[in-house]
């Protein structure tokens, strides 16, 4: 930090109360800001001090079916440092997943594939790496999707319940994507905003993360609307069999109906042991013999089977 050249990047891989006290001291950092690198933030956030600026964003990390983790990472970006810190981490998120970003961004230093002139072009190849991570989450996904939509379209249902409950967790991943994307778009671009705040070589790449996160939101809206026009033909199919299934044991109900009728008038009275009708016998069997032709030819006309 006394050196007139260069920069300084610290990464936390874990930041409890000691360390946010001695970053506090040895950069000036606010009060609440170190509140908010302690305790966990889901939503997004930026916020202009007068030397530097404070960033919290996530990026996403695969989970159970149906749950997207939100890993975070808070960023002090000054015009000679750089300072990272991780978490909390939420249940099931190991240190490696937090870091992973960090990580590979850190290979691109050492092997010289990076040289970033100034802190904010460093914050910017470690928010692009979260850029790249929701679309290769979203890339996945859709991957996914399309199995499911060809599995529905073939009627190669299995299990039905669990399908439409595979579905329906797919749809919350894609929702959950969207989510990140388009929060971390609305940092940046009041980042943007803040021009007596950013440096002179900011604004480009402030437009560039704007323009990521917002193709990434576009794409989940775009896999999000597919994937409810599959669950929404599934359930129209399904639906419509059940209908037909309803009206096929309403029609056996209603013909069975008169013949039940007749059998519980009659039946009883024209066979005993000791003496049987015979004609009426014949009769009352001919009489449910016509009635069960009749409404089966008039449920035909009705296009009922």
């Amino acid at each position: 930090m006394e050196r007139s050249d260069g920069f300084v990047w610290v990464d936390v891989p874990a930041c409890d109360e000691e360390t946010a006290e001695h970053l506090a001291n040895v950069f000036g950092f606010h009060p609440l800001a170190m509140r908010d690198v302690l305790e966990r933030r889901h939503v997004p956030k930026i916020h202009a001090y007068p030397d530097h600026l404070f960033v919290i964003v996530h990026a996403p990390e695969p989970g159970e079916p149906g749950h997207v983790h939100m890993i975070e990472l808070d960023q002090f970006i000054g015009r000679r440092y750089l300072v990272t810190t991780h978490g909390p981490l939420g249940r099931g998120v190991t240190t490696d997943m937090a870091l992973s970003g960090t990580g590979k961004v850190l290979e691109r230093l050492n092997d010289a594939r990076l040289r970033p002139a100034s802190p904010f072009e460093l914050s910017y190849a470690l928010v692009s790496g979260i850029a790249h991570r929701q679309g290769t989450y979203l890339t996945d996904l859709a991957s996914k999707v399309a199995v499911v939509e060809r599995r529905v379209r073939e009627s190669d249902e299995g299990d039905p319940v669990g399908l439409l409950e595979e579905m329906f967790l797919m749809r919350h991943e894609l929702l959950s994507i969207r989510t990140i994307a388009a929060e971390s778009r609305e940092i940046y671009a009041r980042m943007g905003a803040l021009t007596r705040m950013i440096p002179p070589e900011a604004p480009p790449l402030i437009d560039d993360l704007v323009d990521r996160f917002e193709r990434v939101k576009t794409q989940c809206d775009n896999e999000k609307e597919f994937m409810q026009g599959i669950i929404d033909f599934y359930q129209a199919r399904t639906t419509t069999r059940m209908n037909v299934a309803m009206e096929r044991l309403a029609l056996i109900a209603a013909v069975l109906l008169p013949v039940t009728a007749i059998a519980s008038i009659y039946g009883m009275n024209l066979i005993v042991e000791e003496r049987s009708d015979l004609f009426q016998l014949g009769l009352v069997l001919g009489i449910m013999a016509i009635v069960t032709g009749g409404m089966l030819a008039w449920s035909k006309r009705l296009g009922w089977w």
